[in-house]
């Protein structure tokens, strides 16, 4: 799990930018509703609202059109995340799934068993679904507010964890808190995932056809008595991600140069559409959904759940309830120990490996946030004790575990600072090795104040861009940057890598090493053997001696160690860039780099 994909990236900001808001709709909805104004709270969400055309239409109460309705939108991105990381994300390599999944299954297992041992029997047993939720947004806030002082590996494991939590979560409420089933709608929602499942393999790009499938999906699926939140997921399950294409963004490219040297309507439009089809409709959907479902759909579901009227003896009569604590317990308790053991005793075992710069403190920690159930959890308590009193000692229960589970996630992570040494959850930043005019690859004054390093691969086509980039760098700052080009291949993705990384090694024993390096990113959709041949003899390259050093294990030697470098600085994707000696995150553009160039030149001149 090395560095955040940018959805990912997004995905994480947008969630823990919106917990204020979040908590700012429960404080309102608490107070409004145990206030004089409470009659009118109530009111509200049972105000009917109808949508309807003709002679066909739909009619809800407020409520029910925040629940069925705007929350199958909350789901809908869930799935497209989902679908993301599955895709081409952090779940992608079944490798990196196996702990995160054995510590999504703990944390559903062991609160659920806490849960009906203090719950066991009756009414109260309906809400066991309440303890196996996590709030991905709470969580973040929380860990932004308590945790280490960086947690992107933390985050990105916590993350993968949630992602299996939301598929059983809303499968949960789908199937066990729906109504009776009307085979009719419930035929034309399998068509309809059928439908969606055919425009992804297909192709096709405009986003309007999934979305009008997805309404139609929503409404069968009501039709047909499943909850709503399942149409969601299902339907974001099922719309493709896939990573950008070197030919999908040079198209893009040129239609944007064309419009800069014609900037007609038509042209833009081009240049436009051309853009959208270089991302997949799956990512581009996110980035629109995304702020509304967390600045809009989860605070307006919160105000509609939170507001719990604790006055006459309700707080009181909540705190000695059983389903409270088995709330409490079960989300508290059982999230901590559930997750921690899930994920720690399988990497004991060697089942799996924790993510770089996660210790087990970290998991600790994190496990004990996992307990914020909040979203998920009012949902489904507002589904099994509807119109019952162990509605207000479910959502007590679930308020109070919130705080708790702050508290206790707090209070592990200061202790895994102090007692194990476990500030920080990342990878690391500093660059491990540094730079040695004798062995590196440079380009500019060894000697100059400002240093640029890159990890590269070949056959990565956005290490391509970012050589044309670096070219850039060098033309802007002239002699006062000296460029740094260390190998990074990723023969799992790149076959061809590691031999074109051979080819510039040997070349280098030539003096030829830059002559290779353009040619090879010039032409690196062939680097085949013969083409690396090829391109020695186009650099005047002795080609006896360059097959002799291709071939050597000083060669080998020679890009294991850069690749070790690599690792040890956490440069573990291809392009990283360090400005300096410390790790470049972010955008690699041309502005953004020299931006950081400059920051970092003027704090060596204040230092």
């Amino acid at each position: 799990m090395a560095q955040l994909t940018g959805p990912a990236r997004s995905f994480l900001s947008t969630e823990a930018g919106s917990v204020g808001l979040l908590l700012a709709a429960v404080v309102v909805a608490l107070g409004w509703a145990n206030s004089p104004w409470s009659q009118a709270y109530a009111g509200l969400w049972a105000t009917e609202a109808s949508f309807r055309v003709g002679g066909v239409g739909l009619s809800m109460d407020l409520a029910h059109w925040v629940n069925d309705g705007l929350m199958a939108l909350f789901f809908f991105v869930i799935g497209l995340e989902v679908r993301y990381e599955l895709s081409i994300g952090v779940l992608a390599d079944w490798r990196r799934v196996v702990i995160p999944a054995l510590a999504g299954l703990g944390g559903m297992l062991v609160p659920v068993l806490l849960y009906a041992a203090i719950a066991p029997t009756g009414q109260a047993l309906q809400g066991w679904g309440v303890v196996i939720g996590t709030d991905t947004a709470f969580l973040l806030g929380a860990l932004a507010l308590v945790g280490p002082r960086f947690v992107t590996q933390l985050r990105v494991f916590l993350l993968a964890i949630t992602v299996i939590d939301d598929i059983v979560a809303v499968a949960v409420i789908g199937l066990v808190f729906s109504d009776a089933l009307h085979p009719q709608p419930l035929l034309a929602a399998v068509v309809l995932c059928g439908v969606l499942a055919v425009l992804g393999r297909l192709g096709v790009w405009r986003a309007a056809p999934y979305a009008l499938v997805m309404v139609a999906l929503w409404l069968a699926t009501l039709q047909a008595g499943l909850h709503a939140s399942i149409a969601g997921m299902i339907g974001g399950l099922l719309i493709p991600a896939h990573a950008p294409t070197r030919q999908a963004v040079e198209r893009a490219a040129r239609l944007f140069r064309a419009f800069r040297q014609s900037p007609q309507a038509r042209v833009g439009l081009s240049a436009r559409r051309g853009l959208k089809r270089a991302v997949s409709v799956n990512e581009r959907l996110q980035t629109v959904l995304h702020p509304w479902a967390s600045y809009g759909v989860v605070p307006l579901f919160a105000l509609a759940n939170a507001g719990i009227d604790l006055r006459g003896g309700v707080l009181t009569q909540a705190l000695s309830s059983p389903v409270t604590w088995a709330v409490v317990v079960g989300l508290v308790a059982g999230k901590f120990l559930g997750i921690s053991a899930g994920a720690l005793l399988p990497a004991r075992l060697g089942l799996g490996d924790l993510p770089r710069g996660v210790g087990a403190g970290h998991v600790l920690g994190g496990g004990a946030l996992s307990g914020i159930g909040f979203t998920v959890s009012l949902l489904i308590a507002s589904l099994a004790f509807e119109g019952t009193p162990l509605l207000a000692p479910a959502t007590v229960g679930v308020l109070l575990a919130a705080v708790l589970a702050t508290v206790l996630g707090w209070a592990v992570f200061r202790l895994a600072a102090l007692l194990g040494g476990q500030a920080d959850a990342d990878l690391p930043r500093l660059l491990d090795r540094p730079v040695d005019p004798a062995r590196d690859h440079i380009q500019g004054p060894v000697d100059a104040p400002l240093t640029l390093v890159e990890y590269g691969d070949y056959e990565c086509p956005f290490c391509a861009h970012a050589t044309g980039v670096a070219q850039e760098l060098r033309r802007h700052f002239g002699d006062r940057l000296r460029y740094v080009f260390r190998h990074l291949p990723l023969p799992e993705v790149h076959p061809h890598a590691e031999l074109a990384a051979r080819a510039a090694v040997a070349a280098d024993a030539q003096k030829g090493f830059w002559r290779m390096h353009n040619l090879l990113f010039t032409h690196q959709d062939r680097l085949e053997f013969e083409d690396i041949i090829s391109y020695a003899v186009q650099a005047g390259l002795d080609i006896e001696i360059f097959l002799r050093d291709l071939d050597s294990e000083q060669t080998a030697a020679r890009i294991r160690a850069d690749v070790a470098s690599a690792e040890a600085s956490g440069a573990d994707g291809a392009p990283t860039f360090f400005i300096g000696t410390r790790r470049h995150t972010g955008p690699h553009d041309a502005a953004t780099l020299t931006h950081a160039l400059e920051a970092s030149g003027s704090q060596g001149r204040t230092s």
